[in-house]
């Protein structure tokens, strides 16, 4: 599959530990090597800034989407290669899709789990073929990933949406594997005899 940009979702925040800011600097300079560009939130904050910095130092390419409100309170990037402004959240998640061909995430809370469960619902439902992968720096996602295993064992998740997830702790691996993804084609919903 040819990736020319990926939508990565992360942190605002840096995290308690340094290796948080090393994987998404290792991310960023592996995307720009690859000359594969980058789309996020457009924030110059934590592990957010970390990300689309490693992508300008490489001389890579950093699209920001960012909504009104948060323009406001003055934490957008300045150097980007280019700042979309919308209106809202909503809109925001709509055009990062369209911008991408792939969806990572990074460490972070609650808004990197809405935007990378959504995407990979999208996914499911067939809306996209793109690949969704998670960098799983120190094990962060671990437990995430086994309540992920755990609606799989208990109906709730097929099991060929949960093997669409691609899981790696070091970004070369991951840019790897989702270089190689191929969408499985499989119904969305579960059925009587599934069970």
């Amino acid at each position: 599959m040819t990736m020319q940009r990926l939508c990565v979702f992360c942190g605002s925040n840096f995290g308690t530990r340094e290796i948080y800011r090393d994987a998404a600097r290792a991310l960023g300079t592996e995307m720009a090597r690859r000359a594969i560009g980058l789309v996020y939130g457009g924030g110059n904050v934590g592990l957010m800034g970390v990300i689309a910095d490693a992508i300008l130092e490489a001389r890579g390419e950093a699209i920001g989407v960012m909504p009104e409100h948060l323009v406001a309170k003055e934490i957008e990037h300045k150097q980007l290669t280019d700042l979309r402004i919308v209106k809202t959240m909503h809109e925001r998640k709509a055009l990062m899709a369209d911008l991408s061909d792939g969806f990572i995430a990074l460490p972070g809370g609650f808004g990197t789990y809405d935007e990378f469960c959504e995407v990979v619902t999208w996914a499911q439902l067939g809306l996209h073929k793109k690949p969704c992968g998670m960098l799983n720096v120190a094990g962060f996602f671990d437990a995430l990933l086994a309540m992920f295993d755990h609606a799989t064992q208990e109906g709730f998740i097929r099991a060929d949406h949960r093997a669409m997830l691609r899981v790696a702790s070091d970004a070369n691996a991951l840019l790897d594997e989702m270089q190689s993804y191929r969408a499985p084609v499989v119904e969305k919903w579960i059925t009587r005899r599934d069970v």
